[in-house]
């Protein structure tokens, strides 16, 4: 039976990702984490497959991702019992049209880029409990899309701070079924609390976050009485790196340094890609690393124990536009190795 800890829930049985994949578009596709990925999509729009609009193609981009998941866990759609996801586009319409055709019992989220991370939450504690056993969780991010929606059009050709971060295209998919059986474990589950800390810059997301990444892991390390250098490493996604700096001196002043801390917004991209400012974000971003990078290292046994943290930032285009601050989020999941990854 699952433990409460504060904000943390234990799984002293873990329920399991038992297959995973990643499918990013042409920039992702020349980043560092290329070979990780299942598929590379040098059309973003789909147009091939009948896309008409870039939304339409995220939707599909979701779609391959989610075909190869279940491919890799020789389970059919039909099978899947339950599906938690979202994306950046208004009234997450991506994860709507991706689940019309797949007919899967759904339940939409909203956690900007913390989504992936929230799904696993989510999903870890339904399939612990036995409400469902096969779970599906994921979610992406269109570059075009998110800026159209939350900034301005492409051709408009507006200059971008060096404080900005570049939208992920890509999507990341995972599928979760009950303790006892062979996977990666889910240790435990940390959901997040709104913190704001009066950030109005929409091109400074990581300066917005940070402050919610640290609450959520001080509550773990709290509730659960464990320290950072505990673990292979700590994963945030997706500070970038000015948010990775303020994040770095939070945890410092509570007695808490991050000496292992990474940022998939850093991982995801080039150190030297001019365009690409203060690194990679979008609610793929962290889904996307998650899968072509994280989980393959935990499968080896490359990593015994990671957290993984993904970060959201929750405003809109009308609350920007009406002055409001930008509110956080971060969700948190304690993810082992099959080989070394004890439930606690």
């Amino acid at each position: 039976m699952a433990i409460r800890r504060g904000d943390t829930v234990l799984f002293p049985r873990a329920p399991v990702i038992v297959s995973w994949a990643a499918v990013g578009g042409k920039k992702e596709g020349e980043g560092p984490l290329a070979s990780g990925f299942d598929e590379i999509i040098e059309d973003a729009g789909f147009t091939a497959e009948g896309a008409e609009s870039w939304e339409q193609g995220e939707s599909m981009l979701q779609q391959h991702c989610i075909r190869r998941c279940l491919r890799k866990a020789e389970t059919d759609k039909k099978q899947v019992e339950l599906a938690f996801a979202g994306d950046l586009q208004a009234q997450c319409t991506a994860s709507n049209y991706t689940m019309r055709e797949l007919g899967i019992p759904f339940a939409g989220l909203y956690g900007a880029c913390s989504t992936m991370a929230e799904s696993l939450c989510l999903g870890a504690l339904c399939a612990a409990a036995g409400y469902a056993d096969r779970v599906l969780a994921f979610s992406s991010s269109h570059f075009c899309a998110a800026e159209r929606q939350f900034r301005t059009p492409l051709n408009y050709g507006g200059k971008r701070t060096p404080t900005a971060q570049w939208t992920a295209t890509a999507s990341g998919a995972c599928l979760l079924r009950k303790p006892g059986r062979p996977g990666i474990p889910i240790l435990s589950a940390t959901i997040g609390r709104v913190c704001d800390a009066g950030v109005r810059d929409i091109n400074n997301m990581g300066a917005a976050m940070a402050p919610a990444a640290a609450s959520t892991l001080l509550a773990f390390f709290e509730g659960t009485g464990a320290r950072p250098e505990q673990f292979d490493a700590v994963v945030t996604g997706d500070l970038g790196r000015v948010g990775s700096e303020l994040l770095h001196e939070m945890m410092q002043q509570a007695g808490f340094p991050l000496t292992n801390q990474q940022d998939c917004g850093c991982l995801l991209y080039r150190s030297d890609a001019r365009d690409v400012q203060a690194g990679g974000s979008g609610a793929g971003c962290s889904a996307s690393v998650l899968a072509a990078h994280l989980l393959p290292r935990l499968q080896s046994g490359e990593l015994h124990r990671i957290l993984f943290l993904s970060t959201g930032a929750l405003m809109s285009q009308t609350t920007f536009l009406q002055g409001e601050s930008i509110p956080g989020i971060a969700h948190c999941v304690e993810l082992g190795s099959p080989q070394g990854g004890q439930p606690r």
